[in-house]
């Protein structure tokens, strides 16, 4: 007997083959194609529905935030059924047991450079670990969705090298003891390594975070010791992936992963019709790669995600060239060098600059909506484009902004509109997504909380496919959510429906799929806030077989299971 049969399903397998119409069973967690008249325990009718397999979300941040939500929300919501962490070098483990100190500059560090709460970070997770494999231990047995776990290049630096970790550079005793170590993290399970290298990463202290001080000589040994183990990956950020790589940075992204002989994925190649070499330059990289016997491959977002910024609190305006210095003064001094045309005027120049990237988009101030307001001078501007309020005023945009955000000491909640939402930006990245080494992903979803909502990028996307530019067919929309990243990361038996694979399921309408709005909810650890969105058209999501939403509510099932390196991942080899 069937624990569970699904009759009538418009079946769309993740393999990208024409979808079909199919009854399907689940018994002990996999799944099985039924002869006719088989029984179950349960019994759902799905015609009119589609059932495809799991999502993945090959690029979040939920180390932290599943000690207090197992159930991953809302990406779960979304009917993401596994979930990739650990990744742009920050880990919370391993931790080390004589310095207790370590785990206070760990969520110090993640409070900024990944946006998480801080009282969140402290009452919502014990910190009790050690080991990556004791972290990984912590988590087992209470979680809803699947969960694997790359180790942190900044966890690495700082168990072996202490505060040294930042601005030194390892003995070679020290490079062998990290390389031990991340062995042993691997030994334990973890996915392989992630590391950063960003000028936008920086620690609690407002320091370049430690694996920014890393040598190429110390990735390339890291990486290797990667290549020693069944099933591992590599997850890298250099400068140049928020604009264009340099050469310098491709031979090292090369170099990386032809040493580990593994697939080195990076966040996140940005298309936008407006900077057409973009693209190109961003994936000679995969193209070198695959001559030197590694693999590069890029993530890229299939939808637009909604950022907010503000002039008061730290966000990527704060990343911008010089924009820093000012934005990092006490309110009250803050607001009387914003209002300096001379200050402004400069802050302008150093926005529009090459240093600036691709956080120059972030510099159309007439094309900013206000968000929430909190003074009586702000009534009523609430959804208004600044551009609109400016032309009224008399005023230049950046000047108007400001004004806004003064009267409100600078809690104004602002939302930039995208400068690339054109047809032509559209279309390069349909013609993007074809390429071998483009995986669709990125969400950071576990991070960044207030900012942004990733998270609910499966849905808008198929909602998108289905009823909007329809961009590629729902079949391959599915396989590049389900099996693409299955594959990069060599997921055993999921990505797929298939026989004795792991049941890992969504069942959706296809009529109305799709992510509702971000809105900010006050749901975190410490009443701290985050952006949430609700899931449309999303009936159930099985992991393992068990259900654990439905019709978008979660159902307190935790059947997820910590996914190890070599038990449930095979190499994905380059070689």
């Amino acid at each position: 007997m069937l624990d569970h049969l699904i009759k009538g399903a418009t079946v769309v397998d993740g393999t990208g083959a024409p979808a079909r119409m199919a009854d399907v069973g689940i018994r002990d967690g996999r799944i099985t194609f039924p002869p006719p008249g088989a029984t179950a325990r349960t019994t759902e009718d799905a015609t009119g529905l589609v059932l495809a397999p799991g999502f993945v979300d090959p690029h979040t941040h939920y180390d932290a935030q599943l000690f207090w939500d197992p159930y991953a929300t809302p990406s779960m919501n979304h009917g993401v059924t596994t979930v990739a962490g650990g990744n742009c070098g920050f880990t919370l483990a391993p931790l080390h047991p004589d310095r207790p100190e370590d785990a206070d500059y760990t969520r110090r560090m993640m409070s900024k450079v990944e946006g998480m709460a801080l009282a969140a970070l402290e009452e919502g997770v014990d910190w009790s670990w050690s080991t990556f494999g004791e972290y990984l231990d912590a988590l087992e047995g209470r979680i809803a969705v699947n969960a694997g776990f790359m180790v942190g290049h900044c966890a690495l630096r700082r168990y072996v090298m202490g505060e040294d970790a930042v601005g030194g550079t390892p003995t070679p005793e020290q490079l062998a003891a990290m390389t031990a170590l991340l062995k042993e993290a691997m030994e334990a399970g973890a996915w392989g390594l992630s590391t950063t290298q960003s000028a936008t990463h920086s620690d609690g202290d407002g320091a370049p975070v430690a694996s920014r001080h890393a040598t190429p000589a110390e990735l390339i040994a890291l990486s290797t010791a990667v290549g020693e183990h069944e099933g591992t990956q590599i997850e890298a950020i250099l400068a140049g992936c928020l604009d264009q790589f340099s050469d310098a940075e491709i031979d090292l992204f090369v170099e990386m992963s032809a040493a580990a002989g593994r697939p080195l994925n990076w966040n996140v190649l940005t298309i936008d019709a407006a900077v057409p070499e973009r693209v190109p330059r961003q994936l000679t990289a995969s193209e070198r790669a695959r001559k030197s016997g590694g693999r590069i491959v890029a993530l890229t977002m299939p939808i637009l995600t909604p950022m907010n910024m503000s002039l008061g609190t730290f966000c990527a305006l704060n990343l911008i060239p010089g924009w820093g210095e000012v934005l990092g003064l006490p309110v009250p001094e803050r607001i009387a060098r914003l209002r300096d045309p001379g200050v402004r005027a400069e802050m302008l120049r150093r926005a529009d600059s090459k240093e600036a990237g691709v956080f120059r988009r972030l510099a159309h101030f007439g094309r900013y909506v206000v968000g929430d307001t909190y003074s009586r001078e702000n009534e009523g501007l609430t959804g208004r484009v600044v551009g609109d309020i400016a032309a009224e005023r008399g005023q230049d945009p950046f000047q108007c902004l400001v004004e806004i955000c003064a009267n409100d000491d600078l809690r104004t909640v602002l939302w930039p509109m995208p400068t690339d939402n054109d047809p032509a930006s559209w279309a390069l990245r349909a013609e993007t997504w074809q390429h071998e080494d483009v995986l669709l992903g990125g969400s950071d979803a576990g991070a960044h909380l207030d900012r942004m909502c990733g998270a609910p990028y499966t849905t808008r996307f198929l909602g998108d496919c289905l009823r909007g530019r329809r961009l590629v067919p729902l079949e391959q929309a599915v396989r590049m959510l389900s099996d693409d990243p299955a594959r990069l990361f060599g997921l055993r038996e999921r990505g797929r429906i298939a026989e004795g694979f792991h049941a890992d399921l969504v069942l959706f309408d296809p009529d109305r799929i799709d992510a509702g709005p971000a809105t900010l909810v006050h749901d975190l650890p410490g009443d701290s806030p985050r952006l949430d969105s609700r899931a449309v058209g999303v009936v159930s999501v099985r992991v393992n077989g068990v259900e654990t939403v439905r019709d978008d509510e979660v159902t307190g099932a935790v059947p997820g299971r910590v996914l190890r390196s070599g038990r449930d991942t095979r190499t994905v080899s380059t070689r």
